[in-house]
């Protein structure tokens, strides 16, 4: 054997190897691409109920909000209502209101001075009859003192 055949040899030996290595790889890359497929077929099978219940859902929660949008267009109609309501209210009753109320404040406050004019013609009298009580005291202790002064200078004049 000579030198040419050695590397001759050894060239195919390495192709060899090389194409079993290769031949390897896609034994075991088709293994991965049939579990692949094996997985996205699952995935498949998984996915088609979830998003029929995910479109159920949908449906449903769009159903809600159309009674949600029903209640609210109601609830606004009735705050119209009870606004036009009140301001009628306002209008029809309020005039008439403010004049008892005033009318009331009026006879109250008369009526309240009077009382007050009452007092302060009680509290006058008072002043006036307790003045005249002090006075009339008064000179009652001054002409008993003038009647002891006298019989005080006669008892020492004797």
């Amino acid at each position: 054997m000579s030198a040419g055949e050695v590397a001759g040899l050894v060239v195919a030996i390495a192709w060899a190897v090389l194409v079993l290595f290769i031949a390897y790889v896609l034994v075991a890359l088709g293994g991965t691409l049939k579990e692949l497929t094996r997985v996205v077929g699952e995935v498949g099978d998984s996915t088609v109920p979830v998003l029929l219940e995910v479109t159920t859902t949908v449906a449903t929660a769009n159903l809600a909000l159309d009674r949600v949008e029903t209640i609210t267009t109601n609830v606004s109609t009735i705050t119209k209502n009870a606004s036009a309501l009140s301001s009628i209210a306002a209008v029809s009753l309020g005039g008439p209101m403010v004049k008892i109320a005033s009318f009331s404040y009026g006879v109250r406050r008369a009526m309240g001075g009077k009382k007050q004019r009452e007092m302060n013609k009680r509290v006058k009298e008072a002043l006036r009859n307790e003045g005249r009580a002090a006075r009339v005291a008064r000179r009652k202790t001054s002409v008993a003192a003038r009647k002891a002064a006298k019989k005080a200078s006669k008892a020492r004049g004797r």
